[in-house]
């Protein structure tokens, strides 16, 4: 549905040209939502506005629904963009207007008449959650229902595609939950496909197919979920995937760890499992093997999309040879292990 092909965008010219997009290779198939995640500044807003041309690429193809949007004069653009919605972080609506108007604008911009705006708009309003809200003005709105308002606006051309460039940053952690899975009901229900920006794992893990990794303009690294959250196959992808999965000691303990092994060390060791390792004895038969005590002091369980990750927090208590070939042998079965430090 959506394919970029060798894109690159460079602003300024000559010497002074510096580059936002380079080379990317990117393919979102027809009703998938595929999130495309990075730092700030890494070229997430320009690659997503490359996609409707919001930004021209200096070179490359875009190509949405089989038509290479790079080749098309304003006419022909102005066409293909009634296929293609989107979504901002701030909402962008207009305050003089109603919800329904709102709603309507993009419509009345096409030179649809009353009776066809109100038959695309009432099913719009049920969908997203604002039957009782459609004469209200943006004022009297929170921010969870001005997004939703902004959702129905970018569907009400009926586009085979919907862009969504941050549209969670601005909420709490309750509304996006609730604009998640309103996204996800309209993929599923109307079949759309989308491509989100974020700089949030939670939103990749809550709704995505696959995932897009991107840095200083490149891509480098593009996988189904389920896989990239269990083996990331880049550095950067395991440095995302660390910081979101990262779980830390109880405070008390914190504070009486000591980055050095003391005499008598006790480590404190951060382990990710992963599949088949989850459901495995492995901590009691860590203990038994290598003469260990092993207490567990946190840890959680993830399923994302049918792969478990299990994480923990646990104190490795025996002699110091046992520890460390305790340790080794972890290592050796693709565990991610990490000592925090060490306790008397």
């Amino acid at each position: 549905m959506i394919r970029l092909e060798h894109l690159s965008k460079f602003y300024g010219s000559g010497q002074s040209a510096v580059a936002a997009l380079q080379d990317v290779e990117l393919h979102v198939p027809e009703g998938s939502i595929t999130g495309v995640i990075g730092v700030s500044g890494a070229g997430k807003s320009t690659l997503i506005r490359c996609v409707n041309l919001l930004e021209r690429p200096t070179s490359g193809k875009v190509w949405v629904d089989g038509q290479d949007l790079t080749c098309l004069d304003e006419q022909g653009l102005r066409k293909a963009r009634h296929d293609i919605g989107m979504i901002f972080q701030h909402f962008n609506l207009l305050d003089s207007r109603t919800v329904y108007r709102n709603i309507a604008f993009p419509l009345e911009l096409m030179g649809l008449n009353k009776a066809a705006i109100q038959q695309r708009i009432t099913p719009l309003l049920e969908l997203t959650g604002l039957t009782d809200k459609r004469d209200n003005y943006p004022s009297a709105l929170s921010g969870g229902q001005k997004q939703r308002v902004a959702i129905a606006r970018a569907l009400a051309s009926r586009p085979k595609v919907l862009l969504c460039d941050e549209a969670t940053s601005a909420l709490d952690p309750q509304t996006t939950t609730s604009i998640l899975e309103l996204l996800r009901e309209i993929n599923q229900e109307l079949g759309l496909t989308i491509l989100l920006i974020t700089h949030e794992m939670e939103v990749v893990k809550s709704i995505c197919d696959s995932v897009a990794l991107i840095s200083d303009g490149r891509l480098v690294e593009t996988s189904r979920v389920g896989p990239f959250f269990t083996r990331p196959g880049t550095e950067l992808g395991r440095a995302f995937l660390e910081d979101f999965l990262r779980i830390e000691p109880p405070r008390s303990l914190r504070e009486r760890l000591e980055s050095s092994a003391p005499d008598k060390p006790h480590p404190i060791v951060r382990l990710v499992f992963n599949d088949e390792n989850v459901s495995s004895p492995l901590i009691s038969q860590l203990a038994r093997e290598f003469e260990l005590d092993i207490s567990i002091l946190q840890a959680r369980i993830e399923d994302i999309q049918g792969h478990t990750l299990g994480l923990m927090i646990a104190e490795f208590r025996g002699s110091p040879d046992q520890i460390q070939t305790a340790l080794a042998h972890l290592e050796s079965m693709q565990l991610t292990t990490e000592v925090l430090g060490y306790v008397e």
